[in-house]
């Protein structure tokens, strides 16, 4: 079937350029990798990979929690404090 239709989309320069250079990896353009997502939406019905939120863990729920109470925070001087803190 002849190609008769454009498919246009804004996104972040970035974006485009980073999943350019790995679609040229791959040995495709981006519009073969857009026909293939597009072909696989046909194939399975629906996205061809699992859409979800995260789920945070117990330790994440608890951080949030207190983070929002303004418990065990650390104060930290200055931004190099922070990052010896972190040990980077």
């Amino acid at each position: 079937m002849p190609k008769t239709q454009t498919v246009s989309a804004r996104v972040n320069p970035e974006l485009k350029e980073s999943v350019e250079r790995i679609f040229g990896d791959l040995g495709l353009t981006s519009s073969q990798a857009i026909t293939l997502f597009l072909r696989q939406v046909e194939l399975l019905q629906g996205l061809p990979f699992s859409v979800r939120l995260p789920i945070p863990n117990q330790e994440t729920i608890q951080a949030i929690n207190e983070a929002k109470k303004r418990e065990n925070l650390t104060e930290f001087a200055n931004v190099d404090e922070l990052f010896n803190d972190l040990g980077n």
